[in-house]
């Protein structure tokens, strides 16, 4: 399936147009997305950390994950939301873009994971041994540094 068309319809939005024909609204809207990514990052690593067995030893690591669930869910709208934007003031230069592509594989593969692997692994219902622990905390790391590393690799291609 070709997705020409749609990014040519995006890159032609009024809101893409407006990005564009500013100065100020693309480094407002990528200072959000950073930071909305920085936020997210740290609490996937805080309660990564908490699943390799490190710090906050008086909480659970369903007590953890429940605690940051709502930094993680506000920044992650906020990554969404900021990242259309940024796409769509520049859709058709991110259709020819490789490292885009790879960001947007790294993102959908972060979600599904995130949202299925993690949420079952930190189920209060369930317990699950150190091992396996340490493998979903250091993939949930991981991927999310490689959508924001993905995301940096955009600008030098």
């Amino acid at each position: 399936m070709d997705l020409l068309p749609f990014f040519k319809w995006c890159d032609n939005l009024a809101v893409s147009n407006a990005i564009r024909d500013s100065r100020y609204l693309f480094p407002i809207i990528e200072s959000l997305h950073i930071l909305a990514l920085t936020v997210l990052l740290g609490s996937v690593v805080v309660c990564s950390l908490r699943m390799f067995g490190f710090g906050l030893k008086s909480m659970t690591v369903a007590e953890v994950a429940g605690a940051l669930e709502a930094f993680r869910t506000v920044s992650l709208i906020l990554i969404l939301v900021t990242g259309f934007l940024l796409y769509s003031s520049e859709a058709v230069k991110c259709y020819e873009n490789p490292p885009f592509w790879v960001k947007m594989k790294l993102l959908a593969a972060a979600l599904v994971f995130q949202y299925t692997v993690v949420r079952w692994a930190v189920s209060p219902e369930r317990e699950i041994g150190r091992p396996l622990a340490s493998a979903v905390a250091i993939l949930w790391i991981g991927l999310w540094v490689g959508v924001g590393v993905g995301g940096r690799a955009i600008g030098f291609y």
